[in-house]
């Protein structure tokens, strides 16, 4: 998936939403960040991974409504393997499970992204209850 261009800045926001399907659960989501060149071919700014496997474990444990807004389920730790900045938290917010993190990218000088990640059922997927971990 490609998100839509920022010009004119060298800390772009883009502030978008995607909904990605997700066939295996093992298998980290790759992120590539590419400047725009209008006559040239596009430079390589850094990539990252998002291991999801922390956040399907929150979502399995199957959560009631109990839980204040805010709430922290798990805490991820910045390990210098998995590509985070900083510790990262999967949070209950509005009956829903959410992480952000903060991303070093790889293979650049310098630079990071930010995303939230949340589950969506697609209906009439298979669904979490069927997902191997």
């Amino acid at each position: 998936m490609k998100t839509g261009v920022v010009k004119d800045t060298r800390n772009p926001e883009w502030d978008e939403e995607l909904t990605l399907s997700i066939r295996d659960v093992n298998t980290p989501i790759h992120l590539e960040v590419f400047d725009k060149d209008t006559f040239t071919v596009d430079d390589k700014m850094g990539n990252a991974e998002i291991d999801i496997k922390p956040y399907l474990e929150c979502l399995k444990m199957n959560l009631t409504n109990n839980l204040s807004n805010g709430c922290v389920v798990k805490r991820i730790d910045a390990d210098g393997k998995n590509y985070l900045v900083e510790e990262s938290c999967c949070i209950w917010n509005n009956g829903k499970i959410t992480q952000q993190m903060t991303l070093a990218l790889r293979n650049v000088e310098c630079g990071y992204v930010v995303v939230e990640i949340e589950w969506r059922e697609i209906p009439g997927s298979k669904g979490l209850s069927e997902v191997e971990l």
